[in-house]
């Protein structure tokens, strides 16, 4: 007799359906424009020099990026100064945001993600799948937790093989 034979792949015969939030990861390079650069002496934004710089400023070297406006100092910048940043580049970037890197992968992740079919989790014993080579943002998984519970029969993280339970409906 093969040991072979013997051996029962338990993973497969689970009836758990995985979910690779990574699947979803958003094309495009990721940049950070930090309006720190154009304050005078690191402090100000001084309105004439401001406007001046995005005049001439060369804007289709944001073409198919995706932008993160922030400021990393502690300065007073008015609203309108993102506005015009945001005006100029959204021409040419996939994707405009307010915010950092962080807050840049939260909204890519979350508008790819609206495109899942949600249908095909529907009473299923689903796992979402917690590692991998791509980084995936904690708020993709709050996200997809959100919108699965309603609809799963139980829902895990991490692996197949090593599951931490996160919700199961009461049949």
């Amino acid at each position: 007799m093969d040991i072979q034979e013997n051996i029962i792949n338990k993973v497969a015969q689970s009836g758990l359906v995985t979910l690779d939030p990574a699947a979803y990861y958003p094309p495009g390079d990721r940049v950070v424009y930090d309006i720190k650069d154009n304050l005078f002496q690191g402090l100000i934004l001084r309105e004439k020099d401001f406007r001046e710089f995005v005049k001439e400023h060369d804007w289709a070297q944001y073409q198919d990026k995706n932008v993160a406006i922030t400021c990393s100092v502690d300065a007073i910048v008015p609203a309108w100064a993102y506005m015009l940043l945001a005006n100029r580049m959204a021409p040419y970037a996939r994707e405009v945001v307010f915010g950092d890197e962080v807050v840049l992968e939260t909204v890519l992740f979350e508008k790819s993600m609206k495109n899942i079919d949600l249908e095909q989790y529907r009473d299923q014993r689903v796992v979402i799948k917690g590692c991998g080579e791509t980084e995936v943002p904690v708020s993709a998984y709050v996200e997809l937790t959100k919108r699965l519970t309603p609809i799963v029969k139980s829902l895990m993280f991490g692996e197949p093989c090593s599951t931490v339970p996160i919700y199961k409906r009461k049949d």
